[in-house]
């Protein structure tokens, strides 16, 4: 109760008095809409997501904070024409909107198919009665070890075209955009639009710039198609959205194409809001094929976060530049480069999609949880040209010799933990879902890593009150790795651990999953110039974690308090979690300093780990499992699901077994084998995956909000850790009941979320940890 009202006082200056959003908002969930599917774009520019139905409908423009909106002027029209006149039009969309009745809306859904493998989606529609079918494939360019054209904030839609008839028919797609994102900051007047044809190398795109010019973060969307042989492109510049639209209509009706009229539009007044339309149309010949390309790009090149302190520039402005009038070359590039693109997307995926030995559900489950990379509130920023080391590190961060220069390439990369819980790059989390950059995207695992390194050195001396224990401390201690590196509604990289609830300086696994990342970055990219760089943070704050071995045992105990990643689950003295981290780290510890020639500290984490692992296997194994901790408490022997997490990153690095071998292999089995037996087979009939904590009598562990949550990122490692001991089978059934429950029966596609229950309850939508996933794929190769 005293930290509800610790809460409510502090939300309600925040969010009523500050006029600030929340980093986690406990009383204003975002409600589950289960609409969504494939978001458009690459990393860090930006996402728009389109819904299974094809609606615009989520919106992250501005770095880090979204707007949940279907704009519904954002549509794709189909008109057919034979021997000269028009047969058929069509807006494919589902809907009977209050707006554009001029319009012939409502398609009947029962014509219509979506299917999505991210960073693809296809949405085939058989027009009735026409004997035609269109097929749009939906291209972002995603493409694993590309730090170029994978950072682009655009979306390709190639619409094939297929006639069925005996004779000639003329396709036109018409591809109508509003100007905004449905905001209210469409209606404040001062936007405008204009045609645009841009040429190069002989390939050329026309269409539509809507200029949207907000104060801060103003932006330009640019809606384009591609002009070829028998290919006509016409626009129309603008019109009203909130009006019947019966002269758009017109228009296309009348001979399948737009106006195009010359020159720009005026400025919208206030309360005002435009669009704009572009139309590709080509001849069909009987029982033929034809292709029409259409693209959506958006231009944001310079954000403030919310501070609005420091101007940062995109990603793609290296390659685009920075002066906001990059949208004509974006859609160019994107139009020409999409057919690469995709060469590149299946030469990637089709390995796995063709293994028959993988299950189709997993296929799906890889990939599409994939789309968080890109739709985390992910923001992908140039250092600034004049940045020195000074500048990032402080006086304190001495040792990075290859800071700047890493970041000077790769620039810095953050995600959010969640949608709804808004910190960038929360270390415990990423923990998890480090593999899916570590494995596809792996530089900016190390650019991120480098940036933790510098906060590792640096502190924060400010007090604050912290609100689950309502005790005041600084927001950073020097030497311990941060929580997260801050609020996208603040100013992120400047100020960090935007996370309120906990001090997380007495966190027992945040150094730990440190030291973790760095061998395994290592062991993945044979980068040593990267892991000489990171010796001295992970000796520092190995050394910081040390205090927690009070009683000098080798091993380190939690503190009585939710002191680690599961934040309201507390835990008592020696823990299977934090102590198998523990003992995970320091093996790594031993194995960087033997790689580096350093014997003294090789020798002394070899006597720590000696020490530690006999005090582990004495306090925790019960001769079936390792009991939650050692406090004898009423539920100290319950069966953790993440019991052998750190196993599971010992095996991802090679280690753990032989001369490394921590966790004797009969106890890991014989572990994984009770979690499969109780966490996961005697809860909802085995169908939806593994509860984190359960009773040895079967009966989840109902003693915290999130003993009796399940994880899925957890259960997607827990199955990593079967798959890497041998126990495959297993593994595939763990994680199949979370991919149906989510995927299936919630309809949370493209919005994973941290939690749910067994009846009802779920939490934190669109949330970082099912990326580690990955790490499945990582123990099947």
């Amino acid at each position: 109760l005293s930290f509800l009202c610790r809460y409510f006082r502090w939300w309600y200056k925040k969010t009523r008095i500050e006029k600030k959003s929340a980093f986690i908002d406990l009383l204003c969930a975002v409600p589950l809409q289960q609409i969504y599917g494939c978001p458009l774009g690459g990393i860090g520019g930006g996402t728009i997501t389109r819904g299974w139905r094809g609606e615009f409908c989520r919106w992250q423009l501005n770095p880090g904070l979204y707007h949940y909106e279907t704009v519904i002027a954002n549509q794709f029209t189909v008109c057919l024409r034979c021997k000269g006149q028009t047969v058929y039009q069509q807006v494919l969309s589902v809907e009977r909107p209050s707006t554009l009745q001029g319009w012939n809306w409502g398609f009947c859904g029962h014509y219509a198919f979506y299917h999505a493998l991210y960073p693809r989606a296809w949405m085939v529609y058989e027009l009735p009665g026409q004997n035609v079918v269109l097929t749009c494939r939906q291209v972002s360019p995603v493409i694993p070890h590309d730090y170029k054209d994978s950072s682009l904030p655009v979306g390709v839609f190639i619409w094939e075209v297929e006639n069925g008839r005996d004779e000639e028919v003329e396709v036109s797609i018409m591809f109508s955009v509003q100007n905004g994102m449905g905001a209210k900051d469409d209606r404040s007047g001062g936007h405008w639009n204009e045609p645009f044809a841009f040429e190069k190398e002989g390939e050329r795109v026309a269409g539509v710039l809507l200029h949207h010019c907000k104060h801060v973060n103003p932006f330009t969307l640019a809606i384009s198609a591609r002009e070829k042989p028998g290919t006509e492109v016409t626009h129309l510049t603008a019109f009203n959205p909130m009006g019947s639209g019966r002269e758009v209509w017109q228009d296309l009706l009348q001979d399948g194409k737009l106006d195009s009229p010359d020159g720009k539009s005026k400025l919208t007044e206030k309360g005002e809001v435009t669009a704009a339309a572009v139309c590709a149309s080509c001849k069909v010949p009987a029982h033929g094929h034809r292709t029409l390309e259409l693209a959506l790009a958006w231009d944001m090149p310079c954000v403030h976060f919310g501070s609005k302190e420091k101007l940062h520039l995109r990603r793609y402005t290296r390659f685009f530049g920075s002066g906001g009038d990059a949208a004509p070359a974006l859609s160019h590039y994107a139009l020409i480069h999409c057919e690469e693109w995709e060469r590149k997307i299946e030469a990637w995926q089709k390995p796995i999609l063709e293994d028959s030995q993988l299950p189709s559900w997993y296929k799906s489950a890889l990939f599409n949880e994939l789309y968080f990379v890109m739709d985390g509130g992910t923001i992908w920023v140039e250092l600034p040209p004049d940045c020195c080391a000074e500048d990032l590190q402080g006086p304190a961060g001495n040792g990075l010799s290859h800071l700047l220069p890493v970041l000077r390439e790769y620039g810095r990369f953050a995600y959010l933990e969640g949608q709804e819980y808004r910190m960038y790059n929360t270390y415990d989390v990423h923990f998890y879902a480090s593999f899916a950059l570590v494995m596809l995207w792996p530089k900016l695992q190390i650019s991120l890593q480098y940036d933790i390194a510098v906060t590792v050195f640096n502190e924060d001396v400010q007090p604050r009150q912290y609100l689950m224990c309502g005790q005041t401390a600084q927001v950073k201690l020097k030497n311990v790795v941060p929580h997260d590196i801050g609020d996208p509604g603040d100013e992120p990289w400047q100020r960090v651990n935007a996370y309120l609830m906990h001090d997380t300086a007495s966190w027992k696994d945040l150094n730990l999953k440190f030291v973790l990342q760095v061998y395994r970055d290592y062991y993945l990219t044979q980068d040593s110039v990267y892991l000489r760089d990171m010796w001295p943070a992970c000796q520092t704050v190995m050394e910081s974690e040390m205090k927690f071995d009070t009683d000098n045992d080798g091993l380190i105990e939690n503190g009585g308090f939710a002191d680690q990643t599961y934040d309201a689950w507390v835990v008592n003295g020696a823990s299977a979690y934090c102590g198998g981290l523990w003992l995970a780290a320091v093996c790594m510890m031993c194995k960087m300093a033997e790689v580096l020639g350093d014997t003294e500290i090789q020798q002394k984490y070899r006597d720590i780990l000696s020490k530690g692992k006999e005090a582990f296997e004495r306090m925790l194994w019960n001769g079936k499992y390792y009991n939650y901790d050692s406090s004898g408490t009423e539920t100290s022997s319950s069966i953790m699901s993440d019991q052998c997490a750190g196993q599971w990153f010992l095996g991802a690095c090679g280690l753990g077994q032989g001369e490394y071998e921590v966790f004797p292999k009969s106890h890991v089995i014989s572990a994984l084998k009770t979690i499969f037996e109780k966490n996961v087979m005697s809860f909802a009939g085995g169908t939806m995956g593994a509860v984190n904590g359960m009773r040895p009598d079967g009966v989840p562990d109902t003693s915290s909000l999130q003993s009796d949550e399940v994880w899925i990122g957890v259960v997607y490692t827990l199955a990593a850790t079967m798959i890497q001991e041998g126990l495959v089978e297993e593994g595939f059934r763990t994680a199949e009941g979370c991919y149906r429950t989510v995927w299936e029966r919630l309809g949370m596609a493209f919005q994973t979320p941290e939690a749910y229950r067994e009846k009802k309850v779920y939490r934190s939508l669109a949330y970082m940890r099912p990326l580690s996933i990955w790490s499945m794929q990582l123990a099947l190769e």
